[in-house]
């Protein structure tokens, strides 16, 4: 399911001028402004009151209720926790998206390759080319410092990303956890960074604050999030969104993490031969330090004659 803003974003180009304008003020405020009254909207846009209704029209609306019943919906799936999915999805009775399986697994696996493949492949399908591209480009950026943070449990994917930049650039840093730390990261942020922000539904509150102030710094910010779209969108100058359908009441990372990898080979492919000395420099300081154990010299093969 595509969210109300991303349909928009995609539209934009197909829109008349006067109904980019909707757009534009939409997207802004999204989703409060969806909420606001035809006239209010009209005004704050600078367009007439049948431009609205032609823009939701040429959205597939029936009309402005019909826009505002489908934003309420959408609302009611970005707040979704993993005990609301238990209950309305008949989780833990019989799985809806789980066949009757033999005991061996086989039909358990089948599904979830199913479910897994296709949201990959939608995923990696309907991101923004632009903004793809645009992400790579500040993440391989030699004079800015990368500033990673995650939330309850895509910290885990900013780490996996974060260790990953570590062993190609120098500058990278994950948001440490300890309040001492936290604030001289937050308080160190500016021009010359960039924040890699991941949030997903249940968004939390912390983000947009965070966001703000790196925002307020000059910051550059790459958003990770879902198809309905983290409030840090409109502060974010990129944005990949990825699908999240799921064989259990949590949320799936796959998709997210087939995004991450997927900037992860346009960052090698872009800093080329830098990238390869930095990671070869890495290993031999690791080798060195006893961090990484020092590599098996082969043994001689034996000699034919034995």
């Amino acid at each position: 399911m595509s969210s109300l803003a991303e349909e928009i974003r995609h539209r934009i180009g197909d829109l008349s001028p006067a109904e980019r304008k909707v757009a534009r003020v939409l997207l802004a405020g999204y989703p409060s402004a969806g909420f606001e009254t035809v006239a209010t909207l009209a005004e704050r846009a600078g367009v007439s009151a049948p431009t609205v209704i032609r823009f939701v029209n040429r959205l597939g609306y029936k009309g402005f209720p019909d826009f505002q019943a489908a934003l309420r919906e959408e609302l009611d799936e970005r707040s979704a926790s993993p005990l609301a999915l238990y209950s309305t999805r008949g989780y833990g009775t019989t799985p809806p998206l789980v066949q009757e399986d033999d005991g061996s697994g086989t039909a358990r696996a089948g599904s979830g390759q199913d479910v897994f493949s296709a949201e990959v492949a939608r995923t990696l399908r309907e991101l923004p080319p632009h903004d793809v591209e645009a992400a790579v480009a500040l993440l391989s950026h030699p004079k800015r410092r990368i500033v990673l943070v995650g939330g309850r449990f895509t910290h885990l994917l900013a780490q996996y990303l974060g260790l990953h930049l570590m062993q190609l650039r120098g500058e990278v840093v994950i948001l440490p956890d300890r309040d001492v730390e936290r604030t001289a990261v937050l308080a160190g942020l500016g021009r010359q960074d960039v924040l890699v922000v991941f949030d997903y539904r249940r968004y939390e509150p912390d983000k947009i604050v965070i966001t703000e102030m790196a925002r307020q710094c000059g910051s550059k910010i790459v958003l990770f999030t879902d198809a309905w779209l983290s409030p840090v969108t409109h502060l974010a100058d990129v944005v990949l969104p990825s699908r999240v359908a799921e064989p259990s009441p949590y949320d799936s990372m796959v998709p997210t993490l087939a995004t991450v990898e997927t900037v992860l080979a346009g960052v090698l492919a872009q800093l080329g031969e830098q990238g390869r000395v930095h990671l070869e420099h890495s290993e031999n300081v690791a080798r060195e330090a006893g961090i990484q154990p020092v590599d098996p010299k082969p043994e001689a093969p034996e000699s034919a004659g034995k």
